[in-house]
């Protein structure tokens, strides 16, 4: 005789439910909670392993294909996430720091100072 639980037998309605569980992105330690009442992560990935990818994957589909609809139909939030995500194009700020005409911006730079100019220049008073 042989001690703990029988081999688990998944059901159809254990199946799908683990597939839409999955989809949902409920993470895998609490789908385990909650099918065959209650298995653990290694025996779910071991008995669901298609339902989970399955799940996730219908799930990104449903999603990108609302999206994709949105953004056909003129959705401007949903089109400018797809082009940003799924046509890589980005917004670029292009600082050129030129002077007049594109000419070489000219600084004027003053003298260097002494000590004591400096101390007159801002009323330093110095400790004699």
């Amino acid at each position: 005789m042989t001690a703990g639980r029988p081999p688990l037998e998944p059901t159809d309605a254990d199946r799908r439910q683990v597939e839409a569980l999955s989809g949902y992105g409920v993470p895998l330690e609490q789908i385990a909670v909650l099918v065959c009442g209650g298995i653990d992560s290694d025996t779910l990935r071991k008995h669901f392993k298609n339902e989970l990818t399955q799940g996730k994957a219908k799930a990104n589909s449903k999603v990108g294909q609302t999206l994709f609809q949105k953004a056909i139909a003129g959705d401007t939030t949903a089109a400018i996430w797809w082009s940003k995500t799924q046509m890589r194009w980005k917004e670029t700020v292009v600082n050129e720091h030129s002077g007049q005409d594109g000419s070489p911006i000219k600084f004027n730079i003053a003298p260097a100072l002494t000590p004591e100019q400096w101390a007159d220049a801002f009323s330093i008073k110095k400790d004699n």
